[in-house]
């Protein structure tokens, strides 16, 4: 479901008093919850807003995200402390940066749409329906909040032709009977408003939407407030979505009803404490001005004064939310995926300081200390790692400003022999250095150049297409994906079994399967394949009857079950299968698993307690752990780690392995929990020496450490802005590694002679490169001073007067080209321009140098620089430098002759 926020409206005050009482944003919150729970709902908490096991979805955009598993059918309850529910109500962090009403580029310019959001919502599962939903939604707005009854209106689904269904009049009776509001405040609208669909496929169905009206009463006079209902109109607004899941859309677009119905609501946090709280826009809400007010002290600027510089106080303020919630849930800035989207989101709002504000230093970093307070009832995770938070929000700002100042170098690059900037620079300006396209336009027009607008939005909507397709579920939810049962019943009436822990070979059912592109899935009633997840991958082995043999490649975690794929299907499904995994593989697993487990507590040791697990990948033949740092490790460092993790191995400490801990018992252990992960209510925990390593766990571990081996680094590098990376073997991996070096070290050695100190005599070698090479490079400037000298005899004299110098000098580099250059101004100290050229065909380069003597350069106003530049142009590419000595560098080697011949008339052009 889509939301429009509140815009800027002229004058709420008037609600104040009409309306309701004034509520601060957390009495909202829990007042929605509260009334919630009295109506037997589980208050779960917000999954975090990146999603863990839904590669459908960048980022968590609504709330019913977690609760998909559930409306697709593949479970039947929610399970909630220890009980079952068919109910749920919560607060959920959403983010939208692309679609219909959430546009990134709008963000701060108007007062209403968001990066980042809390959407309020209740949930039936094959519960409560229609009656409840819209009975309720009255009940809390009106009874509950005091809104005015007539400002209220209800909109329906007024059918669809194409898809064969009537008005939904079921709605339309209950808002009659349910509730005391005008029955001409009930509107029927088609599809587009009021049929929602969970993407092509899949659950859907009616929904019905209540409105406001926020109108002055003499405005609400003279225009029927019915007339602006889904018109655009800010002050005529959506507050509430009720949606109704009743059909399941099918691949070739049919409709088919379902088993159960359910009730998915969803309303806008900050809009509604906007309207609660009589405010002009969201941003007046308290949800916003704690940012605000530490945003205007940290400028010295008062917001309301001045537009633009709210409008930069507008971006900053919502943009940190988003950047703060993403990384506490585990989504750093970086280059790719939901990195790149943060690292966006975030450098708008560094460049809006930059420009609008003034703030050329890092100073977005101090707005996670609002946060943390504003949210420590609330989103506890921003206050658990304040510290992490804080820290790569500023590395993120020191870098990107940097970036800004080499933006405008780029900037000034892309303009030169230019009457237009291209659509595609004009991009990438705001993609890579978070230029937006106003800004482009200014300094463009300040040099009198276009840009090419159209272009520029070309680009842009083919990158909002890109983040649009992300953003959807793109996942085939019909029933054209469905199990094919073997056994007696459906698929879902077989329980399922993980034996994995325990066994590595188990006598099983093949309960159903389906073809999924070129492989086929299988389900099993119970299984000692590991499927992927916490970073582990899956194992792999064979299902066998005695007379088939079945490869199984991947086993992936279903909803309920692990789905198994092959490359074929057996003959006869039937009958009992013996599945057994590849054990060796396994074994080396599970020992990088537990070596993992072992790096991480001596990461903390070594360098702090702010270490936390950023990811994983735990492999048979490596292991790579991603952890929260802000520098580069040292090699002592690592030593450090990797010898302590050796010191464990050898202690050979057992594992202790506890399986249905209740959580909170796990906590009381001290148990590491990952930040963002969503624990259910029981956990299960792996300990290696209660005072060392003690972590929540689902994968497979060794018996011992001792079984491990030995412990190398591979890598440690950088992951994304506050993230380190290490990559280690252990076990066979760490062995072949180690016999390896031993066969380079062996090699080494050969090779000198079987020296005792092969590192002495490779320094020895290189100080002697290090020598020749400058012998080289002397010999070489010999023969180019010569040159230059046969360079300077053959130069010319223009009709200016001027003295022209210039030549090819083979083999010559840039840096000998400068040298000679200087050289050249000393022989040659006034009336003299000298032009220097150097070819590589191979590398396909060519080399410019242009010198002009201090006298042309004061009376002439000859540029070096200029000249250069126009010559780089010619030879595919450009340069700049000094008004008295510039170079220039191309890729078309072949043009060199060419623009040596055009130094004439460029010369003389210039004069004149």
């Amino acid at each position: 479901m889509e939301f429009f926020y509140l815009p800027a409206l002229k004058n709420l005050n008037f609600l104040q008093n009409k309306l309701m009482p004034n509520k601060t944003s957390s009495q909202i919150r829990n007042e929605f919850l509260q009334f919630f729970a009295e109506k037997e709902h589980a208050i779960v908490d917000s999954a975090p807003v990146v999603p863990k096991d839904d590669p459908t979805l960048l980022f968590t955009n609504a709330g019913m995200n977690q609760f998909k598993p559930i409306f697709l059918g593949e479970e039947s309850v929610l399970k909630h402390e220890n009980k079952d529910w068919s109910r749920a109500a919560d607060t959920q962090k959403c983010i939208r940066v692309s679609g219909k009403h959430n546009d990134l580029e709008e963000v701060g310019h108007d007062t209403y749409h968001h990066t980042l959001f809390e959407m309020l919502g209740n949930w039936s599962f094959g519960d409560y329906f229609k009656k409840e939903a819209i009975s309720w939604a009255w009940e809390l707005l009106v009874d509950k909040w005091g809104m005015e009854p007539d400002r209220l209106y209800a909109t329906v689904f007024g059918g669809d032709e194409d898809d064969g269904l009537p008005v939904d009049e079921e709605a339309i009776e209950l808002w009659k009977s349910e509730t005391p509001i005008k029955h001409d405040h009930i509107l029927k609208f088609g599809k587009k408003d009021n049929f929602w669909e969970m993407g092509d496929t899949g659950p859907c169905g009616p929904c019905s939407e209540v409105h406001i009206d926020l109108r002055p009463d003499e405005e609400r006079k003279k225009v029927d407030g019915a007339t602006l209902v889904n018109m655009d109109d800010p002050r005529v607004m959506e507050i509430w979505n009720l949606v109704f899941i009743q059909f399941n859309r099918q691949a070739d677009g049919s409709l088919k009803t379902l088993p159960a119905q359910h009730v998915d609501t969803g309303m806008g946090f900050e809009r509604v404490c906007a309207v609660l709280q009589g405010k002009k826009s969201n941003y007046d809400s308290d949800v916003f001005t704690p940012l605000l007010d530490k945003i205007s002290e940290m400028a010295g600027l008062k917001y309301g004064a001045d537009e633009e510089k709210d409008i930069a106080m507008r971006v900053i303020a919502d943009h940190i939310r988003a950047v703060v919630f993403s990384i506490a849930d585990g989504a750093s800035p970086g280059n790719d995926g939901r990195g790149y989207v943060i690292r966006r989101i975030q450098r708008r709002a560094i460049r809006y300081g930059w420009d609008k504000l003034g703030f050329k230093e890092p100073f977005m970093y101090k707005l996670v200390q609002v946060l943390a307070d504003q949210f420590k009832n609330v989103f506890g995770e921003v206050v658990a790692q304040q510290e992490y938070i804080t820290n790569v929000v500023k590395a993120e700002e020191k870098s990107f400003l940097k970036t800004l100042g080499q933006g405008i170098e780029i900037f000034n690059e892309m303009l030169k022999g230019k009457e237009k900037l291209s659509g595609e620079n004009a991009f990438k300006l705001h993609d890579t250095y978070g230029f937006p396209i106003d800004l482009t336009q200014l300094m463009a027009r300040e040099k009198g150049i276009e840009v090419d607008v159209e272009g520029f939005n070309k680009n842009m909507q083919e990158q909002k297409d890109r983040a649009r397709a992300a953003g959807k579920f793109g996942i085939d939810h019909s029933e054209s994906k469905a199990w094919t049962a073997i056994q007696d019943g459906s698929v879902a009436d077989y329980g399922f079994e993980f034996v994995g822990y325990d066994d590595f070979e188990a006598e099983v059912l093949i309960v159903g399967y389906r073809k999924e592109g070129d492989r086929f899935a299988l389900q099993l009633n119970k299984t000692p394949f590991y499927a992927e997840s916490g970073g582990q991958v899956a194992d792999t082995g064979m299902l066998s009857n005695g007379e088939e043999f079945i490869k199984i490649l991947d086993v992936q975690k279903g909803s309920g079950s692990f789905i198994h794929y092959t490359d074929k299907l057996p003959e006869n499904l039937e009958g009992t299968w013996k599945a057994t995994i590849d054990l060796n593989r396994r074994l080396e697993i599970q020992k990088h698993h537990s070596a993992t487990h072992l790096a991480h507590a001596a990461l903390r040791d070594v360098l702090g307690d702010h270490v936390a697990q950023k990811g994983s990948l735990v492999s048979d033949t490596h292991l790579r752990f991603d952890f929260s740092h802000y520098e580069a490790m040292t090699q002592e460092q690592l030593d450090e780690v990797e010898a302590q993790v050796n010191e464990k191995i050898q202690e050979n400490i057992p594992l202790t392995e506890e399986r249905d801990v209740p959580i909170d018992e796990a906590k009381e252990k001290g148990a590491m929990m990952l930040f963002g992960e969503k624990y259910g209510e029981f956990v299960r925990v792996i300990t290696f020496d209660e005072d060392y390593s003690v972590e929540l766990c689902g994968g497979t571990h060794v018996g011992a450490t001792g079984e491990i081996g030995y412990f190398r680094f591979l890598h440690e590098s950088s992951a994304a802005a506050g993230i380190r990376r290490i990559e280690a073997v252990v076990g066979n991996a760490a062995d072949k590694l180690l016999r390896s070096e031993k066969h380079i070290v062996h090699n080494i050695k050969a090779a000198f002679g079987q020296t005792n100190d092969p590192v002495a005599n490779i320094h020895k070698l290189l100080q002697e490169k290090k020598e020749l090479e400058k012998e080289l490079e002397k010999l070489n400037m010999q023969n180019s001073a010569s040159k230059l000298d046969d360079i300077i005899k053959s130069g010319i004299v223009l009709k200016s007067g001027i003295s022209l110098i210039k030549g090819e000098v083979p083999g010559a580099d840039m840096n000998t080209l400068k040298q000679l250059g200087y050289d050249a101004l000393q022989k040659s100290d006034s009336n003299s321009v000298i032009v220097l050229g150097s070819k590589d065909e191979e590398e396909g380069k060519v080399f410019l140098m242009v010198a002009v003597t201090e006298d042309l350069i004061k009376e002439k106003g000859l540029k070096a620089g200029a000249l250069v530049g126009q010559l780089g142009r010619l030879v595919g590419g450009g340069g700049g430098g000094q008004p008295n000595l510039a170079t220039a560098g191309g890729r078309n080697p072949e043009k060199l002759l060419d623009a040596l011949e055009s130094v004439h008339d460029i010369v003389q052009q210039s004069i004149s």
